[in-house]
């Protein structure tokens, strides 16, 4: 069984950054997964924000984040991250990392297999 466990949300002014990590556990290998970011705020519906896949490095962002987000991942320690700059109030909502072997369109959830338990952030302007 395949775990994820995000952390690094808070609460920060904007125009700050903070940055998530995701860290992966019960799989010897992730070769063959990718990593994707989400985000839901209250009332709206879940959406992608960005992805990375484990083997390549390829990444893939939002456009609403595009430049200002960044998505990497540390092989040795198992953990995939979310670097976000220039954060604005329309940022705040709870991010989830998932893992999966994606084969079709990487900002559709349902491509997706494993769930972080989500971390909150909260932008305030």
């Amino acid at each position: 069984q395949v775990q994820l466990v995000e952390s690094g949300g808070g609460l920060v002014q904007a125009g700050g950054s903070l940055r998530l990590s995701c860290l992966v556990s019960g799989r010897r290998t992730f070769n063959a997964y990718a990593m994707g970011w989400f985000r839901q705020a209250p009332g709206k519906e879940r959406e992608f924000v960005a992805f990375i896949r484990w083997n390549t490095g390829g990444t893939y962002y939002a456009d609403s984040v595009k430049g200002r987000f960044t998505v990497s991942r540390d092989n040795a320690k198992n953990t995939a991250y979310l670097q976000m700059n220039s954060l604005k109030p329309e940022d705040t909502a709870v991010y989830y990392c998932a893992a999966g072997a994606v084969g079709g369109p990487v900002w559709v959830a349902n491509q997706y297999d494993y769930w972080g338990q989500g971390t909150q952030v909260t932008v305030s302007s």
